[in-house]
């Protein structure tokens, strides 16, 4: 996969907590904080975020907001009441993962009509580039922007607001298309690419491309000359501007990533401590176990063992 789906893919546990809820009048909610990065969808009406700091946003309908830290914030009817003045919103903790008090009709009036959830986080493995974002992504409602954000938006309102034939199954996927196109509307035309990191890294066309190598065939013998090589660069401007943008040198960033996805084979797979450590390019068992508890402070088979557990 690429930078971007592997970002994704590793920071979900489980299914997207989501709420589904039509307000009106004097109304308005508080959530978290959590562990987990939390979302915000306008399917009809309007109203405002009530964020962690700083002033109140307005959003309208088709705006899309993601919140990656799983800040506390508010949704209200209005501005004028601060973060602690709102009450926790009841579904946070309870109920199944689709909660609905939505009738059959189209939201009317002074009527608001939000899809609100939350992915838990895989806190064995927070990719950086998750680590990099703000604490608030707002992604307005645009003719002209965010095409693709727009379309997973129009097919999100048409399954959220009546419970139709295969919604349980178009949910999911149609909230992780969310995440994917509301990340990558803003790595294209929010990103502050000027402050270096990961913004200019999956901008910059060479180190973009290494890193996309590295993760669709983690077990390749990569080196930094045929990294390199690969991108048309010199090895010395190649390791430069790499550990710039990515604090990590390109060898590193390999070993955490080659890790990263021997962990996530190890919770969600039963193939042999062997394949594993070949499929993220370790001839050796030995040498992956090594590795693998220096990075986690455990050995492979025990990590998948206690991540098998019941909780």
């Amino acid at each position: 996969m690429d930078v971007l789906s592997d970002v994704v893919t590793t920071m979900k546990a489980g299914r997207a907590k989501v709420t589904r809820s039509r307000r009106s009048g004097r109304w308005g909610s508080r959530f978290g904080p959590y562990p987990g990065a939390g979302f915000h969808v306008v399917l009809g009406g309007d109203c405002w975020l009530i964020p962690p700091e700083g002033a109140p946003l307005r959003l309208t309908t088709g705006d899309v907001v993601f919140l990656p830290h799983g800040a506390a914030h508010g949704v209200s009817d209005n501005p004028d009441r601060t973060l602690d003045q709102l009450p926790r919103d009841r579904t946070e903790t309870h109920g199944p993962d689709l909660v609905t008090d939505v009738g059959d009709e189209e939201p009317a009036g002074d009527q608001t009509l939000l899809l609100c959830g939350a992915y838990r986080l895989n806190r064995d493995v927070v990719h950086p580039f998750l680590r990099s974002l703000p604490q608030v992504i707002h992604l307005p409602a645009s003719p002209d922007r965010h095409a693709q954000l727009r379309s997973a938006v129009e097919l999100l309102s048409h399954d959220a607001v009546r419970d139709r034939a295969g919604s349980d199954a178009a949910l999911p996927a149609l909230l992780d298309l969310l995440i994917v196109y509301a990340l990558r509307a803003w790595l294209e035309q929010q990103c502050p690419v000027e402050n270096g990191g990961w913004c200019a890294a999956l901008r910059d066309p060479a180190v973009a491309a290494a890193l996309d190598r590295m993760h669709r065939d983690p077990a390749r013998s990569w080196s930094v000359q045929n990294l390199a090589a690969s991108v048309g660069l010199s090895r010395t401007t190649f390791a430069t501007r790499f550990s710039s943008y990515v604090g990590q040198s390109p060898m590193a960033y390999l070993t955490w990533w080659r890790l990263s996805t021997a962990a996530r084979l190890l919770r969600e797979s039963d193939a042999p401590l062997a394949a594993v450590a070949r499929q993220v390019g370790y001839a050796s068992e030995f040498a992956f176990a090594n590795a693998f508890k220096r990075e986690f402070g455990t050995a492979p088979g025990a990590f998948r063992k206690d991540r098998a557990a019941p909780r």
